[in-house]
C-alpha cells in the first residue's frame, strides 16, 4: 500500500498559519466555555484562569461580547453569562440545520429501544460537528458541539453516500495524520455501504483514544514527532469498516457504531446519524439495528423533502443486504 502524502513540516506550518486566527480562537474559547456551562455565570478571574488567558485580554473579549449582546454582565456580582443575541444566532443556525432537529425524535426512539447513545452530525465548514445527541453518554460518543477535523483519516462516512466528486475531494485533502492509503479497498467500502445503506464500524481502543485526541484539535498543529507517533495508532484507512463478507449472521462482531445518511432537497448527503454499540453483537443483530437506523434516516430525509442523489442507495425500506 502507498503512504498518504503528508507534506513537509514547513508546508504544514504554513498551511496552519494561513488558516488560524489566534485572537478569534480566544473569542470562540470564551463562548464555548460559557455555552458548555449554560445557566451559570462566572467572574473575570475564573474565566481567565480556566482558559489560560491574561485578565486584560479576557476582559477585552468579555466587554466586546457583552456590548454586542452575546453575553450579559451581572453588575452586582460582576459575573458573565450567555446573552440574548445568541438566541437569534441559535434560531438562525437551527433553520440552517433543521434536519438535525427532525432527526432528534427518531434518534430518541432508537436510544430508548437499544439503550444506546445516538448522534446526528454534519460537516460544517472544514470541520465535522455533532449537532444532536440522545441517550446516556457512552465512552465513544461525542457531545453536542464537539468538533473533529474533516480530512483523512477522519470523515469517511461524511462522503460515503454523496456524489463521487465529494469523495474524491475528501480523499485529496492533506491528511491530519500519516495513514496508509488503499484506494481500491476504499472504493469497495463505498460501493458496499451504498448498497447496504449503512456503515458498520469497529474501532480498537487505540482508535477510540485517537478520536478523543483529535476532538476539537487541529491535528496539523501537533508537533511532527507526535503526528508520526499517533499515526502509528491508525490502521489502514477504511479497514475499520466491516464489509458484507465479514459479517457472519451467527457470529459476534465487535462494533463501535452504525452510521446512515440523510439527504437534502438537492439529493446531497446532509447528516450522518449514528447508533453507538460499543460491544460485540451478532451479524443478524447488526442487520436488525442497521435496518432500524436507515428507517429513521429515510424518515428524516422525507420530512425535509430530500432524496438520495444515487438511486442505488438503500432508503431504509429493507434490512436485507
Amino acid at each position: 500500500m502507498a503512504m498518504a502524502r503528508t507534506g513537509s513540516s514547513a508546508q504544514v506550518a504554513a498551511h496552519s498559519a494561513a488558516r488560524r486566527s489566534p485572537p478569534t480562537a480566544r473569542v470562540v474559547r470564551v463562548l464555548d466555555f460559557l455555552v458548555a456551562r449554560q445557566g451559570r455565570r462566572f467572574g473575570l478571574s475564573e474565566i481567565a484562569r480556566e482558559l489560560g488567558l491574561s485578565k486584560p485580554t479576557c476582559l477585552g473579549i468579555l466587554t466586546e461580547l457583552t456590548e454586542s449582546g452575546y453575553l450579559v454582565r451581572d453588575e452586582a456580582a460582576r459575573t458573565y453569562g450567555l446573552g440574548p443575541a445568541l438566541i437569534a444566532a441559535g434560531r438562525g443556525a437551527q433553520r440552517d440545520f433543521a434536519a438535525a432537529g427532525v432527526a432528534r425524535r427518531g434518534l430518541a426512539e432508537l436510544s430508548e429501544r437499544y439503550a444506546a447513545t445516538c448522534t446526528a452530525s454534519a460537516v460544517v465548514g472544514e470541520q465535522i460537528m455533532i449537532l444532536e445527541r440522545t441517550g446516556a453518554a457512552s465512552g465513544g460518543a461525542a457531545g453536542i458541539g464537539q468538533r473533529y477535523p474533516f480530512a483523512p483519516p477522519v470523515g469517511l462516512m461524511y462522503v460515503l453516500w454523496d456524489a463521487d466528486d465529494e469523495f474524491d475531494r475528501w480523499l485529496a485533502k492533506e491528511p491530519t495524520l500519516p495513514v496508509r492509503l488503499d484506494t481500491g479497498h476504499l472504493r469497495r467500502v463505498v460501493a458496499e455501504c451504498r448498497r447496504r445503506g449503512y456503515l458498520v464500524e469497529s474501532l480498537s481502543p487505540a482508535g477510540l483514544r485517537l478520536h478523543s485526541l483529535l476532538a476539537g484539535v487541529a491535528a496539523y498543529e501537533l508537533p511532527a514527532e507526535v503526528r508520526e507517533l499517533v499515526g502509528e495508532m491508525v490502521s489502514s484507512l477504511g479497514e475499520r469498516v466491516y464489509l458484507d463478507a465479514d459479517l457472519a449472521p451467527r457470529r459476534k462482531h465487535p462494533v463501535s457504531l452504525l452510521a446512515a445518511p440523510t439527504f437534502d432537497a438537492d439529493g446531497r448527503q446532509e447528516l450522518v446519524l449514528t447508533l453507538h454499540i460499543g460491544g460485540a453483537i451478532s451479524g443478524a443483530e447488526i442487520e436488525r439495528r442497521g435496518a432500524a437506523l436507515t428507517e429513521v434516516a429515510a424518515r428524516v430525509t422525507a420530512e425535509v423533502g430530500g432524496a438520495p442523489l444515487d438511486s442505488k442507495i438503500t432508503r431504509g425500506t429493507s434490512g436485507s443486504r
